[in-house]
């Protein structure tokens, strides 16, 4: 494996992981190799390692709405057949398809190098995503416990952040996040596509089922802790029927949800000859009409994400709830009564959670 690849910049504040060359983030001797004899870790295998960085600014030319992220782990047990992030695997000479899903990188010292960087004097406190490369909350997390020191070092510098997840282990954590909104603003989005139970099974086969993501929604209200859902992906002719669409909005406002933003399937490199692998294994009829609607790219034609965005808002009006602003808060407890007394200024305006 080409392990060499993931770099840093000489500093460690943050740079992208590929960014260098010649500073390599770990090497081979660093890193140990693990299986567990656990059915939930049946043929997964684990590479531990000790990263150099865990702050990784996202590349210019991304179109994501946030500018810093942390990984503490690469590949995911969730094994989503769609999952763009699959690409990433091929830096370190993985395989994007299986791979993917049952050779994990495990970054066993993301707590304490995030504490390390964020004490930096050259970290500008700005916001951090979470869960926007692969899902900080999958399988894995059960057993490394990472997430709980990664949040309490933010908590413990006041350092803003936002988590996307499919997985039910954040609920684990809920004492640390409602600690860290009381000193910093903190988004919580879970991602929910579509609520067929059928269509769950066969492209989304290491998740918690859609209606087990939507009780952490609930359970994330009943704790006071607003929850927004990322719908997505709406996966083209089969969950953007309206009756689907409808469906799914409705589950999402009824466990409470702040807001739903839809989000279409994208098919870059890596994930696209994954998902078209498994098009054409259980819905061979549909491949010629993916051929033709992505043609053009990774991404669907606008004139079909304008037409599933706007029948998602729309139900959402009818259900209750809206679509996330860019730049609106989510904060778990509301902000206190202004009294007159000055603020101390913010480290960064918070981002709106889109991905998948």
């Amino acid at each position: 494996m080409r392990w060499d690849n993931l770099t840093a910049d000489s500093g460690g504040s943050g740079a992208p992981e590929h960014s260098r060359a010649d500073a390599a983030l770990f090497g081979a001797d660093a890193v140990t190799t693990r299986t567990f004899d656990t059915p939930e870790f049946a043929g997964i295998t684990f590479h531990e390692i000790r990263a150099r960085s865990i702050i990784n600014r996202v590349p210019g030319a991304s179109r994501m709405p946030f500018e810093w992220t942390v990984n503490p782990y690469r590949g995911c047990t969730h094994a989503c057949v769609y999952c763009f992030a699959r690409k990433t695997h091929s830096y370190l000479d993985l395989d994007t398809g299986l791979g993917f899903d049952t050779q994990i990188v495990v970054k066993v010292n993301a707590p304490e190098l995030l504490r390390r960087q964020l004490a930096s004097r050259r970290w500008p406190g700005e916001h951090i995503a979470m869960g926007t490369n692969v899902d900080c909350y999958q399988r894995a997390e059960g057993r490394y416990r990472l997430m709980p020191g990664i949040l309490a070092a933010l908590r413990d510098h006041a350092n803003p952040f936002s988590i996307l997840t499919k997985g039910t282990l954040i609920l684990r954590d809920l004492d640390l996040l409602t600690q860290a909104a009381e000193v910093t603003d903190v988004g919580i989005s879970v991602s929910v596509g579509f609520t067929d139970p059928e269509l769950w099974r066969t492209v989304e086969p290491g998740t918690p089922a859609p209606e087990r993501r939507l009780d952490v929604v609930r359970t994330l209200g009943e704790h006071g802790i607003g929850c927004g859902v990322l719908m997505a992906p709406v996966i083209p002719f089969l969950s953007d029927h309206p009756d689907r669409l409808r469906a799914t909005v409705r589950a999402i406002a009824a466990a409470g949800a702040t807001s739903v933003t839809p989000l279409t399937l994208h098919l870059r490199p890596g994930a696209r000859e994954w998902f078209m692998a498994w098009l054409g294994r259980h819905h061979p009829h549909l491949v010629r009409r993916y051929e033709r609607l992505y043609a053009e790219g990774a991404y669907a034609p606008k004139w079909y994400q304008r037409r599933i965005t706007r029948q998602v808002h729309d139900l959402a009006q009818e259900y209750g709830i809206g679509p996330t602003r860019a730049g609106m808060p989510r904060r778990i407890r509301p902000a206190e009564p202004d009294t007159g007394a000055p603020h101390p200024p913010s480290m960064s305006e918070p981002v709106q959670l889109t991905l998948i």
